[in-house]
């Protein structure tokens, strides 16, 4: 991390890092991706530290810890969502207002068109050969914005629904009641 991080000038982006390393262990170049993601977000919205994001992660894959730190987006206060579709991709929006059914939010790619100019980041991405994270890193970093695509995207506010609990007719355990059925999920699906 030290090598990469010699190199950044950046304080706010070095003080982000020093926040993400530690919840995901070492400097990924998916949570540098992550990082860059959310700086790019907060400049086309606005939204400033502390104020509640939605994010929609299309990977699993390092991305969403940047996240969690720098957002305060987790699954638990369902600010994260992950929809596994294997991009570098996410969305993000502001919180909606009371009643609002739409917001604008943006939808950032890590482009693989435009990772082609950096061909230590290009050959990690398209996972040709290994690439050590400081190389692909230092990529990043030098590109700065260049390396993404975005577009502003209106995002569906999810309605949510009342919270309703009940004791599984086989099991007698409490679960969430979302729907009718009085069994839980295990017990629905037969694994009890």
């Amino acid at each position: 991390m030290e090598m990469v991080t010699r190199s950044i000038s950046d304080p706010e982006l070095l003080r982000q890092i020093v926040r993400v390393v530690p919840s995901h262990g070492y400097l990924s170049t998916g949570a540098f991706v992550g990082i860059q993601i959310f700086n790019i977000a907060r400049r086309a919205l606005g939204f400033s530290e502390g104020e509640r994001l939605f994010v929609t992660c299309e990977t699993f894959s390092c991305m969403p810890d940047a996240f969690q730190v720098l957002g305060g987006c987790t699954i638990g206060n369902k600010g994260l969502w992950i929809e596994d579709l294997g991009k570098m991709a996410a969305t993000i929006s502001k919180r909606a207002p009371r009643g609002a059914t739409r917001i604008e939010g943006v939808r950032i790619v890590l482009d693989p068109a435009k990772t082609a100019s950096y061909p230590r980041l290009h050959t990690w991405y398209m996972n040709t050969e290994k690439v050590p994270h400081e190389e692909a890193i230092s990529d990043l970093n030098r590109a700065e914005d260049g390396v993404y695509t975005w577009e502003m995207v209106e995002v569906e506010v999810a309605e949510k629904p009342k919270k309703r609990i009940a004791i599984c007719k086989n099991c007698c355990e409490s679960f969430v009641l979302w729907g009718d059925e009085r069994l839980c999920r295990s017990c629905a699906e037969g694994s009890s």
